[in-house]
């Protein structure tokens, strides 16, 4: 097992990751920005360095300044928490030739599982759907040809991709040179390369995604699914697990689909498989080679730490169970809670946190970064809490997640709060209906007064 562990993320899933390393015995090292100077995460580490200005590029995406922090604490292995360098296949490749385990899958499966439209069609050559059409696109006349073979709605992605950036919905023709030019720009500030594929865009489908976890001898589980349909931008904002409203033949096709793709990349710790659903038909969207934002609702269902999953198995333990071990308990529940404005197109919110009140008692669970004071700045991500609630069933865990906000208040800025509260109360989420176009269409007619 490591002895010191650096942490190269900020926010609530550095806290997650200090967490999971002091439960194991692990001494901390947090990086941070100066903006990021009083931060828990800093506070909170056994050493911490500043590694740039608040810019993320200047920072945390700042690979030598990171290298060097390492090299300077004598930390064994890196953990890159989600977003920022967390799914670089040369940020791995730098930390082995360095000899630091990066925590997470080695370089080769990284670029393997990284690369989302050349995964996609190794998978379907394994005989798992993926969403029809996805081809390269790198010239105007390419792009044309395949959209009139596909036909509208269409959707183009970042080979490279995650988060929604690098994403585009196109409806017709008329939007579709422009939507172009925009997505291979984005892609390429994103990720470092404009390289673009197209699909055909599942209209009013279900966005189910499964965990996975396999360690380096070839072993895998399933942590079950998550329900992650209600997204803006496509950036999910509730998410649930089970999914309401699959069959269960359905739901283990599901399972085994993610099984099977894990071990044709040869994938090793923890990640995430997505589909599509529509009907009883499932589509594979992509493999994010990470811990996902929405990770604690397995968590509570399987009552295992996922973090101190991914370190033992980076450190070169066995999984040390099999599937049949694994019991998926009750229901959970997450909502995000981002500083951003709902009411005018989820504009960042910048500001003081007040602290107002705060929620608790059975089933409830906050992972935040946030203090009282708490400076909320335009560098990063708008993020501010996940509020988890976990029950015995669907309806139990929605009471308690409307419980949860009604007494989660914040001063200072505008939040996400309110819009999770509606979510949660209207008739197609309590039925377990919501599509990935619910909250588009339920954000439009408001606009149109319906």
């Amino acid at each position: 097992m490591f002895k010191k562990i650096l942490i190269a993320n900020r926010g609530e899933i550095a806290l997650r990751v200090i967490s999971a390393c002091h439960q194991l015995g692990i001494a901390t090292v947090a990086v941070f920005s100066e903006a990021d100077r009083l931060a828990l995460h800093v506070r909170l580490a056994d050493e911490a360095y500043c590694i740039g200005p608040p810019e993320a590029q200047a920072s945390y995406l700042n690979l030598p300044a990171i290298m060097s922090a390492a090299e300077i604490s004598g930390a064994e292995a890196i953990h890159p928490g989600y977003g920022f360098l967390a799914e670089d296949p040369h940020f791995v490749e730098v930390c082995e030739e360095s000899g630091i385990c990066f925590i997470g899958p080695p370089h080769e499966v990284m670029s393997r599982a990284g690369d989302k439209l050349a995964a996609k069609l190794a998978l379907k050559a394994e005989g798992i759907p993926v969403v029809p059409g996805a081809q390269a696109i790198s010239t105007e006349e390419q792009l044309g040809a395949a959209a009139k073979e596909l036909g509208y709605p269409l959707i183009i992605k970042a080979t490279a991709g995650g988060g929604g950036r690098g994403m585009r919905l196109i409806n017709g023709a008329d939007e579709l040179l422009d939507n172009f030019h925009a997505a291979r720009r984005e892609a390429e500030v994103a990720f470092g390369t404009p390289a673009v594929y197209l699909e055909k865009y599942l209209d009013k489908a279900k966005h189910i995604e499964v965990q996975i976890l396999a360690d380096r001898f070839g072993h895998c589980v399933h942590w079950g699914e998550r329900e992650c349909s209600i997204q803006r931008r496509y950036q999910k904002l509730i998410e649930e697990s089970p999914a309401p409203g699959l069959s269960g033949e359905l739901r283990r096709a599901l399972w085994e689909a993610a099984r099977q793709a894990a071990q044709a990349l040869g994938y090793q710790n923890a990640g995430t498989v997505e589909f599509l659903v529509s009907g009883e038909d499932f589509y594979l969207i992509e493999i994010n080679a990470r811990i996902q934002v929405e990770h604690p609702v397995s968590e509570m269902r399987v009552g295992k730490d996922l973090i101190v999953e991914q370190i033992r198995l980076a450190s070169g333990e066995r999984l040390g169970y099999a599937q049949s071990r694994l019991r998926l308990r009750g229901h959970a529940l997450e909502c995000r809670i981002n500083a951003e404005d709902p009411t005018q197109g989820f504009l960042p919110s910048m500001g003081r946190v007040q602290l107002v009140s705060w929620p608790g008692g059975p089933g409830v669970r906050i992972d935040t970064a946030l203090y009282q004071g708490a400076e909320i700045t335009p560098y990063y991500d708008s993020l501010l809490a996940k509020l988890i609630t976990w029950g015995g069933t669907r309806e139990t865990t929605r009471q308690r997640m409307l419980d949860a906000l009604a007494r989660f208040e914040l001063a200072g800025v505008q939040t996400t709060r309110e819009l999770c509260r509606e979510i949660l109360e209207h008739p197609a989420f309590i039925k377990g209906e919501a599509t990935t176009r619910f909250l588009s269409d339920q954000l439009r007619a408001v606009q149109e007064g319906k």
